[in-house]
């Protein structure tokens, strides 16, 4: 069974930085592509795709308006998928999720256009405050 584990969340000020992590348990995941998405206050029905990267070949992918200050990257001996953020606003505060798809080669669900990935983590929340 796969298990998704984000860490890492908590409370920034406005330009700081933080590390999210993702521990990956339950199969290999060598075919897999990780993803991070983010869902923030008030927006429940919004999960806003952030960063990906295939696991096999390190392939990544950021959303436009963020691939200037964060960074996904991840660590194969300790299966951890991490998130490097950066000059954080205000707008970035949201719960941070996760996530795991089996075809790698689905692009349109990895990046969040359609569908959904596989599995998903609870989520770790990110705190901006100005």
């Amino acid at each position: 069974q796969v298990q998704l584990v984000e860490s890492g969340g908590g409370l920034v000020q406005v330009g700081g930085s933080l590390k999210l992590s993702c521990a990956a348990s339950g199969r290999t995941f060598s075919n897999y592509a990780m993803a991070w998405f983010r869902q923030a206050p008030g927006k429940e029905r919004e999960r806003e795709f952030v960063a990906a990267i295939v696991w096999s070949n390190g392939d990544t992918y950021y959303a436009d308006s963020l691939k200037d200050r964060f960074a996904i990257s991840r660590d194969d001996a300790k299966n951890i998928v991490e998130l490097q953020m950066n000059s954080l606003k205000p707008e970035d505060t949201a719960v941070y999720y996760c996530a795991a798809h089996s075809n790698y080669k689905d692009f349109e669900v990895i990046i969040g256009r359609r569908g959904t990935m596989d599995y998903w983590g609870k989520g770790t929340l990110v705190t901006v405050s100005s």
